[in-house]
Order: structure tokens, then C-alpha cells, then sequence
């Protein structure tokens, strides 16, 4: 294997596993329920530009916007972590997380930052940048995002082979299992930064 196909592998492989685009297609399709197809286009490209915007700015910026932010990994995890618990407990409540009118809102957080590139891709971006070329990191990156945009467009097949009764009980677990991510988050931002105990 050559080094450069090595490389690729390294960093491909990783990525692939932290953004897990097939793990977060129930959350896209709860996201798109009732909505029209335009509107589910309009969150799935909005979801991967949000995504990729996200991740290139952190590969090449990100340990110093944190550092001059004193912010670390830990502590955006926690973040990501409240704004997922309660977007999931909002849908438990009312069946939406947002408005048909902000569909937008919701391909951007959580479905593209911190479902898709979140507090585990930031961290693998950055430590990935650190053992290979910055600008192999940035093609397995950039491969995987067009995966996920596949993956995610293609949702809407998915939606049509389940029915609606499938993808609303599909939701409704999924959104109890976004919580749990949700807790899982906090808690090991928490422990992470000493505050409980492991």
C-alpha cells in the first residue's frame, strides 16, 4: 500500500466512523417529518453546508479559536450536548422540533452541527491534523461529506419504503435515543474535565 493511499485510509476511516451518517439518518427523517420534499432538499443541503463549513473551519482554526476562546473540546461537548436535550425533549412534547417556516434552523443544529460534525469529529479533525498532512485530513473530510450528502438524499427513499406509521415510531424512539446522545455528551464533557468522577 502506498503511503499516500495509507494516509487516505488513516484519516478516511475515522471520519467516516465519528460523523456516522447512516446513525444520524433517523434524526434527519424525525427532522423532515410533514414536511414537503422541497423543504427536506432544503435540510439536507443545508445539514452538509453547515457540516463542511464547520469542520473546514476548525481543521484549519480550530485549536486557535479555542484557545482564544479558552474553550476546550470538553466544554463544546457539554454545549452540544444541552442544545441536542433540548431540541429531543421539545419533539417528545409536540412531534416538531421547530416550525415548517425554519426548516433551515434545524438542518443547521442538531442535524449538521453537533449530529453530523460535532464535538467527536472536531476532536478527530484536529488530532488527525496532527499526525498527517493537513491537506490529506482535509480530502477524507471532504470525501466523507459527500458520502453523508448522498446518504442523507437519498433519506427521503428510505422515508417512502417505511410509510409514515414507520417513520413516526422510528422518531418517536429515536428522539427518546437523541436524549440519551444528548446525556452521553454532557456527561463526558463533565467527567472529562474533572468535574465528576469516571
Amino acid at each position: 500500500m502506498s503511503d499516500a493511499l495509507h494516509d487516505f485510509v488513516m484519516t478516511f476511516v475515522p471520519l467516516f466512523i465519528v460523523i456516522d451518517a447512516f446513525g444520524n439518518l433517523p434524526f434527519l427523517l424525525m427532522a423532515g417529518e410533514g414536511l414537503e420534499n422541497r423543504q427536506k432538499t432544503k435540510i439536507v443541503n443545508y445539514a452538509i453546508l453547515t457540516a463542511t463549513i464547520v469542520g473546514l473551519i476548525f481543521l484549519f482554526v480550530g485549536q486557535w479559536i479555542l484557545g482564544v476562546l479558552n474553550i476546550d473540546v470538553q466544554e463544546f461537548a457539554i454545549a452540544g450536548g444541552v442544545v441536542l436535550l433540548v431540541l429531543s425533549i421539545k419533539y417528545m412534547m409536540t412531534g416538531h422540533m421547530i416550525t415548517v417556516v425554519k426548516e433551515e434552523l434545524v438542518a443547521v443544529v442538531p442535524i449538521g452541527t453537533p449530529l453530523t460534525v460535532g464535538p467527536a469529529t472536531i476532536a478527530t479533525l484536529l488530532l488527525l491534523a496532527g499526525k498527517f498532512p493537513i491537506w490529506m485530513v482535509l480530502v477524507s473530510f471532504v470525501v466523507n461529506m459527500v458520502i453523508t450528502w448522498v446518504i442523507f438524499f437519498l433519506s427521503q427513499k428510505i422515508a417512502r419504503f417505511l410509510g409514515q406509521g414507520g417513520i413516526t415510531a422510528i422518531s418517536r424512539v429515536f428522539s427518546l435515543i437523541l436524549a440519551a446522545i444528548a446525556v452521553s455528551m454532557i456527561i463526558g464533557g463533565l467527567r472529562a474535565l474533572g468535574i465528576i468522577a469516571s
